[in-house]
């Protein structure tokens, strides 16, 4: 029988902590773009396809720490991946070729697998009851944004008074320290006893045999080509595309007088929106079919996406696509992850969200890499931003089939 447990705890404070640290490191590569690729010299697409290698190695090692934490427990998982997280970062700081920093790019991705989303949210998962597990992990996923929020602007910030080679190292630090929280977190197995009894290989087999997880897999893709493509790009696409800010405008009053202060605020925008969209998310999953949810956020984004590119890009539209985007930014979260634990349980929910979340560092790789390629290419984002409306649009329709029950629960008559 399942057993209760309260909606806070000091696992969902201590996930949401570590969530929060590293999503807000990553949230800020984008702001690096220019500064980087001008001091050496590069193309776009050089530094975009070490934030595009990051988001692959991401995903690579979702699956791979998801079981790890499985095997040795889920601190030691984390402790490993904050470790390799901070080793990436400290090396970066000293890449002075793209070659350097796409090979460094792989311990950063590594290491955000082992503190973000596939292991915190196995560990909450299995420490929320039933009936809060939904919110639960909303929270969690809402304290990623949070991180975004101050990630982007704090190292716009940092910029101003160090080197980004020193900023890197200043976060490197900051990842670290998420180290000493750990003795806080100690997630209980709430599982049932068919779950207990169940290996992980039997689980995988009869998951990888049932096409809804197949369309959950091919649905996630475009989420993270989306995320991948505006959080790397659009402090860049901001900067250059955007309209003038005026004298005497709310904006400026604010103290934000360029296009450049503006990309970084529209990142931090999205973060604070999605904080919002994330909890109202969790709180629908409680209530509502998590597919049609889903498919709702997909319709929502593709309109918001495609509303802004063919209006005029001026900081006002700007500013409402960031609060109008970031509300749909990370509500797919809760709602993928309460899939895969509403029908196949959350004792192996690392693992198989982990491989769910391939796909979507699949497209998130794809994402931030043809921003940059087709920048290159054309001097502007406009094609691949088309693109990612067009999969937004395929991943609404995608999750309609899925069959929203436990494994092996039969159809109702």
């Amino acid at each position: 029988m399942q057993k209760t447990a309260p909606l806070i705890s000091p696992v969902l404070i201590v996930g949401c902590v570590i969530v929060m640290v590293s999503f807000a490191v990553r949230a800020s590569f984008g702001v690096f773009q220019i500064p980087i690729a001008e001091e050496f010299g590069w193309l776009r697409s050089e530094f975009s396809l070490a934030i595009a290698i990051q988001n692959l190695a991401w995903g690579i090692g979702q699956p791979i720490f998801g079981a790890l934490a499985e095997k040795i427990g889920d601190r030691k998982a984390i402790i490993i991946g904050a470790i390799i997280y901070a080793l990436g970062m400290v090396l970066s700081a000293s890449g002075v070729t793209p070659a350097e920093h796409q090979s460094y790019a792989w311990l950063v991705g590594f290491g955000i697998a082992g503190t973000g989303f596939g292991v915190i949210l196995a560990i909450v998962g299995r420490a929320s009851s039933v009936e809060n597990r939904s919110m639960a992990l909303a929270i969690a996923t809402a304290a990623g944004s949070v991180g975004q929020v101050f990630g982007a602007p704090l190292a716009e910030y940092l910029m101003t008074m160090m080197t980004w080679q020193s900023v890197f190292m200043v976060f490197a630090v900051a990842i670290l320290a998420l180290i000493f929280t750990l003795p806080f977190m100690r997630a209980p197995v709430m599982t049932s006893k068919a779950e207990l009894e169940e290996t992980l290989g039997q689980i995988l087999f009869k998951a990888c045999k049932d096409p809804s997880f197949t369309l959950i897999f091919v649905g996630f893709f475009s989420c993270g080509y989306q995320l991948g493509f505006i959080t790397a790009h659009f402090p860049a696409f901001v900067t250059e595309m955007c309209g003038p800010i005026l004298p005497g405008g709310a904006l400026h009053s604010m103290g934000i007088t360029t296009t450049s202060a503006l990309g970084a605020v529209a990142i931090s925008l999205i973060g604070a929106a999605n904080i919002f969209g994330t909890l109202a998310a969790g709180w629908a999953g409680n209530r509502y079919s998590k597919k049609y949810l889903l498919a709702g956020v997909y319709v929502a984004r593709t309109v918001v996406a495609g509303l802004f590119i063919l209006l005029p890009i001026t900081p006002l539209s700007v500013v409402l696509f960031s609060v109008a985007m970031g509300s749909l930014w990370l509500a797919t979260v809760p709602l993928t992850s309460g899939l895969v634990a509403h029908i196949y349980g959350v004792r192996y929910m690392g693992t198989l969200y982990g491989i769910v979340f391939f796909s979507h560092q699949l497209g998130s790789f794809l994402g931030v890499w043809l921003g940059g390629r087709l920048y290159d290419t054309y001097g502007d984002y406009t094609a691949v931003w088309w693109i990612g409306v067009g999969i937004g649009a395929f991943s609404a329709i995608v999750h309609l089939p899925i069959r929203e029950r436990p494994l092996g629960t039969p159809a109702a008559a």
